[in-house]
């Protein structure tokens, strides 16, 4: 009889050994020794993001969805439409300046953009919440010449909900040349790996 009541017991210790366990895996971050998401996003430290666990999710071209309809105005006044994807792969990087680990992965992304640009690959960045001059300052800090979406309205990030978690930032996104979501990173990038997903549309 004493064995069947503690397997309520031992099923709720297995449950929570499995919990920390995925606690763990989350916690590998892209943001330096973060925690897990929702550890994180409860944690009230006013840090006001959640960083992504670095995980990158290639889609095949079988697999992609419908292009995405990005739409909005770059902080220099240009309006993007969904048109100004086709027949380019492109780049998203959704940041704001406060987030640590876009500070981290600005010079990375700057130098693929030198690197690809000749290839015909643009990229954008996508700033979440920061007033022009913030993103400017931010931009100037690190050298940055490619542009950024002043997206405070969320209308960038709505066209691609599903793909970018809200607040889940950095994420970077791969668009092919038909403006569809060829691959994503959650949470701060790692060179060599944004390289060979860029690399790879472009091959296609």
């Amino acid at each position: 009889m004493s064995n069947n009541h503690n397997l309520p017991s031992r099923r709720r210790l297995l449950a929570a050994g499995g919990m920390a366990l995925s606690a763990l895996t989350l916690g590998l971050s892209g943001c330096a020794q973060e925690d897990a998401l929702a550890k994180q996003a409860k944690a009230g430290d006013n840090k006001n993001y959640v960083a992504g666990d670095g995980s990158v999710t290639e889609f095949t071209a079988a697999d992609r969805k419908e292009a995405v309809q990005v739409q909005g105005a770059l902080f220099d006044g240009t309006k993007v439409t969904p048109a100004d994807f086709q027949g380019k792969v492109s780049v998203l990087n959704f940041w704001f300046a406060a987030c640590a680990p876009c500070r981290v992965e600005a010079p990375l992304l700057e130098s693929l953009h030198q690197e690809f640009k000749d290839q015909g690959v643009q990229f954008f960045g996508v700033n979440l919440r920061d007033e022009k001059a913030t993103a400017e300052a931010f931009e100037k800090t690190f050298n940055l010449t490619y542009p950024s979406f002043n997206d405070k309205d969320g209308a960038v990030l709505l066209s691609v909900s599903g793909l970018v978690p809200p607040g889940a930032v950095p994420t970077t996104l791969v668009l092919d040349k038909q403006g569809r979501v060829a691959s994503r990173v959650l949470g701060e990038i790692e060179k060599g790996t944004l390289k060979a997903l860029i690399t790879a549309a472009v091959a296609e």
